[in-house]
């Protein structure tokens, strides 16, 4: 394989990708009304000469290119979170600016510049007759990652094939093009998302003795969740931190992978009450709490956690812990519903799709990360090149919940994601398009169906597709 022939192709289109990646950050793309980028992206692969574009019931644009059974896919959620506080930017956050270096606007790093780095990677492989025989290259801009990662996914299982083992057969693996600070990602921690409920009882607020306030009930249970996420693991700590999932004697048999994925934690993201008018007593009070997963936990331990808390056995049957589903359509109008639990996954460094990746890199760009300027060196030198993300991926669904093979190499920075004043660099869109190009050929399978995964966090028990 032509290594340079590579490497000057992705070169050579990094003034088109910045400017595909320009269009997509001026169209608003907020989870559910992705429209209008998705055409956009739609015209994009028809214009590079894609075999096949389509977008399927949920809203995903799928791209198509070669004739074979096996298929390695490119995915890029194409949502953005929106802009927060406007005045936080220092410029339009969707008419952006570039500069020679950066391109500057929401979307630019998580992840609207993988989908630019994909697309132009799979036109590469056109170009250079680098998809192997018995292949096909599935490029595909997915819907709703903000919202509930991985359900797109789900629906593209279930929509294309007869079942998830067909699936596992058919997708030899897919690689996610979400930011890696220029490493390759071989996993990273699940998440939930859980409900916490309270009960009270109102009065009159002129005598508060006669009711049950829930916020105050609420506010000692949130005095609990916060010693979870913070406290240590020592003897005499009543509640116990999340931090004894690093323990040996707390987590055996995954202590070294949660380890290398970091510890989980808990943050209380949102809360509401009811309450009769603004001179009552609260009857009811409710909390979101944001549930970072490491290796050997589990969703129903993590639920299991809450209801221990001190303050929620004091209060008994007054208080519910849930895990939330999700239903919100699609920009399409499909409801496609499932439950808000996303699972921990951690591919082994040697499996046969990180090492391609990892070939990939040493052939084109050398043995350490590679850094744009001197903003991404700070973040980037020094780092092992084969590390793990810090947030959540459609990884939950691709690999935690179907056992496809799933890795990461994408352009940007997690520390741009949900910040204002995002940037990427458009350097990151040549090297991670050369290296999107270079993959398929030196995949070698092996034994992929045993050999892959490291850790997979174990589903639940609902009737889940």
């Amino acid at each position: 394989m032509d290594f340079e022939a590579i490497k000057q192709a992705a070169a050579g289109y990094r003034q088109d990708m910045s400017r595909f990646l320009r269009d997509m950050i001026a169209i608003p793309s907020e989870s559910c009304e992705e429209e209008g980028v998705i055409r956009r992206i739609a015209q994009e692969l028809e214009t590079l000469g894609y075999d096949k574009v389509e977008i399927d019931g949920l809203g995903n644009v799928i791209g198509w290119l070669g004739e074979g059974n096996k298929i390695i896919a490119i995915d890029s959620h194409i949502d953005t979170v929106g802009i927060g506080n406007r005045s936080n930017w220092t410029h339009d956050p969707y008419e952006g600016y570039e500069t020679e270096e950066v391109i500057y606007g929401r979307g630019g790093s998580d992840q609207e510049g993988g989908m630019a780095a994909a697309a132009y990677g799979g036109r590469i492989m056109k170009d250079l007759g680098l998809i192997p025989e018995g292949y096909k290259i599935m490029v595909v801009g997915t819907v709703q990652e903000e919202d509930c990662d991985g359900m797109c996914w789900q629906y593209i299982v279930n929509k294309y094939f007869s079942s998830k083992e067909e699936a596992q057969k058919q997708i030899e693996f897919v690689i996610s093009t979400e930011p890696t600070d220029g490493g390759i990602y071989r996993g990273h921690r699940g998440r939930m998302e859980i409900r916490v409920d309270v009960k009270g009882v109102s009065c009159h607020g002129s005598a508060p003795e006669r009711g049950d306030n829930a916020i105050y009930k609420m506010a000692d249970i949130l005095q609990d969740v916060r010693a979870l996420n913070e406290n240590d693991a020592n003897e005499d700590t009543e509640i116990k931190g999340l931090v004894k999932m690093l323990d040996p004697k707390y987590n055996p048999e995954h202590y070294e992978d949660a380890r290398f994925l970091g510890r989980g934690t808990c943050t209380t993201s949102q809360i509401f009450y009811t309450s009769p008018s603004r001179c009552a007593v609260a009857d009811s009070c409710s909390i979101s709490i944001d549930r970072r997963m490491t290796a050997g936990e589990t969703w129903d331990s993590c639920l299991q956690e809450i209801r221990d808390l001190p303050h929620v056995r004091q209060y008994g049957d007054d208080v519910k812990v849930s895990m939330y589903m999700y239903d919100r359509p699609a920009w399409t109008g499909t409801v496609y519903e499932t439950e808000c639990f996303f699972p921990t996954w951690i591919n082994r460094e040697d499996a046969p799709h990180v090492r391609a990746l990892i070939d990939a890199h040493h052939a084109l760009w050398g043995e350490k990360r590679l850094y744009a300027d001197e903003t991404a060196r700070e973040k980037r030198e020094g780092r092992p090149l084969t590390d793990k993300w810090t947030f959540s991926t459609n990884g939950v669904s691709i690999q935690g919940r179907y056992g496809i093979p799933c890795v990461g190499f994408g352009p940007g920075a997690e520390s741009q994601a949900h910040a204002p004043n995002e940037i990427t660099w458009k350097q990151d869109l040549v090297t991670c398009a050369a290296l999107y190009a270079a993959v398929p050929m030196l995949y070698q399978p092996g034994d992929k169906s045993e050999s892959v995964t490291q850790f997979r966090q174990s589903l639940t028990d609902n009737d889940i597709k």
